[in-house]
């Protein structure tokens, strides 16, 4: 009988090895381990997070700020003087940098520009998670710093945003531009108008825990609000070549120092204001103290002969005297025991008004300004704006000095009207001359275009300039005829003052200074010249002024080619034809 073999039956025993069992355990601890994250999530989420969250947050909590862009400081033209460029602070976590706080210090001292001793305890700073290291660091530079640091196993140092103030025009403008330091601003219209370029500064404040930041934890972010900008009304390109040409004008004749304005006629805004010696807004701490401001407006002089334009104006508009008037002009004049004399020798001339005008004449003008009542050229040099500030937004401007009524005797009287025993601001005796330019009105000068707040509450700028009426339509263009034979090249004190193609009027200034020692003329002088152009339709005014030359020349030598030279290039700019009309012959003798 034949049998067939049946299979073996598999023990039972062997399905925990299979490849099924194996992946049916696999599945049950994935699905066990995930429940297990499920239930955390929920009680995390569901249940109590700020709980969890708190018990988390062993170290406390942190703030930071979010500074504020700073506004840009601009020329007329929206070319910045100032501005705000991208930037970060470098700041460090002490519980991860404690330990190598001597080698981090001395890695950032050589790199950045920090002090080792003052960053060393930031570093180490017990129970702190945030410490600023470096403010206001070029984001190429802060970055490049912190990459290297990781590099050499340095943790627990960062980044964040901190705009870098930036001075492009470098020295341009510096003296009213100003600067800042690493947490306030320090000088100029960074100062007068920080309120308004500093913004506010935002705030973020978090949870930390363990090393880390907490995400669950509580955060709060005030956003920064940005500051505003703030138009001047210069113009860069011609405060840079006002600067050049005034540099220029005092390194030649050995001067101290020297200031010039350029106003728009018409407007009063301020084109231009230089000073020199100046400084570099980029590194202001080389430069010396006294250089850090603006001369021009916080220096005070008497003016000399460019205030007799004033004394002119003013006898004209009162009708006293004529460009015509008939002068006897003696070599000396002894008025109470002192003896007023002319710049220059002579014998006895006879001058008419123009003729003292263009010859400079002290005693011509003092002969003239007896015809003036009692009190009568005060009040016009108070029209015309001395002895008062302009509130144009300089600190520390100075309001000059006009004698009081109390003090006003006939030989202060004398003196002020050729322009001494007073004193001024270039800003200011540049505003009177202009009035004249602009036809009898006095318009405030302005440096800030449209309207802002100073540190002291003054509002400022175009927006609130004034105009009032000094003297005649009539006076004014007399006093311009007179002005223009200043000019002459014959006749003249300033031919040097000339722009060729163009009527130019204007007034040479020689005045001696008062010593900060002896309080008394301590035998150096202030030169100046002061005049418009065209003088048949004037478009700008310019005044120079040199403080001390050594070279022996006067306000024409030296200030007039300083004049001549920024005028045409102001003329040229601005594009004003001449006027094609023939200059003033006004008779200067009779």
């Amino acid at each position: 009988m034949r049998t067939s073999a049946r299979p073996a039956s598999r023990p039972r025993g062997t399905l925990r090895g299979s490849p099924l069992f194996r992946l049916r355990l696999g599945f049950l601890l994935i699905a066990l381990v995930l429940s297990v994250f499920a239930a955390r999530l929920v009680q995390l989420q569901g249940v109590d997070p700020k709980a969890y969250a708190e018990m988390a947050a062993v170290s406390g909590t942190e703030e930071v700020s979010l500074p504020a862009k700073r506004g840009d400081i601009l020329d007329r033209n929206g070319e910045p003087f100032a501005r705000s460029i991208e930037g970060l602070m470098v700041v460090a976590d002490p519980m991860l940098t404690a330990d190598q706080a001597p080698e981090i210090a001395k890695f950032l001292a050589t790199r950045l520009d920090v002090d080792y001793f003052s960053i060393l305890p930031r570093l180490r700073e017990e129970g702190s998670r945030f410490e600023y290291l470096a403010r206001r660091v070029p984001s190429t530079l802060a970055t490049r710093v912190v990459e290297e640091a990781e590099q050499r196993g340095f943790e627990g140092l960062d980044t964040r945003r901190d705009p870098v103030r930036d001075y492009p025009a470098n020295d341009v403008a510096a003296n009213l531009v100003g600067f800042v330091g690493t947490d306030e601003a320090l000088a100029g219209f960074e100062r007068t108008f920080d309120t308004q370029l500093a913004g506010t500064d935002g705030s973020e404040r978090y949870q930390v825990g363990g090393g880390n930041r907490i995400p669950l934890g509580e955060r709060t972010v005030v956003e920064p609000h940005d500051g505003q900008d703030l138009r001047t009304t210069l113009d860069l390109d011609l405060q840079w070549y006002t600067q050049r040409v005034l540099r220029q004008t005092v390194e030649d004749a050995g001067a101290e120092s020297g200031f010039a304005v350029v106003l728009d006629t018409e407007t009063g805004e301020i084109l231009s204001l230089a000073d020199h010696p100046t400084f570099d807004a980029r590194n202001p701490l080389v430069a010396d103290k006294e250089d850090l401001g603006s001369r021009a407006m916080n220096d005070v002089y008497e003016p000399g002969s460019v205030e007799k334009v004033l004394t002119a104006a003013g006898l004209l508009d009162a009708g006293k005297v004529t460009p015509r008037t008939r002068i006897v002009v003696k070599p000396e004049l002894r008025r109470d025991g002192r003896t007023i004399g002319d710049w220059f020798d002579h014998g006895v001339l006879r001058l008419t008004m123009a003729g003292v005008i263009a010859k400079s004449s002290n005693i011509g003008t003092v002969r003239a300004a007896d015809e003036f009542e009692r009190g009568q050229l005060r009040r016009y040099l108070t029209k015309f704006g001395l002895g008062r500030a302009t509130d144009i937004g300089v600190r520390g401007e100075s309001a000059g000095i006009l004698p009081p009524e109390s003090l006003w005797s006939r030989l202060v009287g004398d003196r002020v009207a050729f322009g001494q025993s007073l004193s001024v601001n270039a800003v200011q005796m540049a505003a009177a001359i202009n009035t004249v330019a602009n036809g009898g009105v006095r318009v405030d000068p302005s440096l800030i275009s449209g309207s802002a707040t100073t540190d002291d509450g003054t509002l400022v700028g175009t927006d609130h300039t004034t105009t009032r009426r000094v003297v005649s339509k009539k006076a004014a263009y007399q006093t311009a005829m007179m002005m223009e034979r200043v000019t002459d090249p014959d006749e003249g004190t300033a031919p040097a003052a000339a722009v060729p193609g163009y009527r130019v009027a204007g007034k040479t200034g020689t005045a001696q200074r008062v010593g900060a020692e002896c309080g008394c003329y301590d035998g150096t002088f202030t030169v100046s010249f002061a005049g418009f152009a065209p003088a048949d339709d004037p478009r700008f005014t310019i005044y120079v002024v040199v403080q001390n030359p050594n070279n022996g020349g006067g306000g024409g030598s030296v200030a007039g080619p300083a004049f001549a030279k920024i005028m045409g290039y102001a003329l040229r700019r601005y594009a004003v034809p001449p006027t094609g009309t023939k200059p003033s012959q006004l008779p200067l003798e009779w």
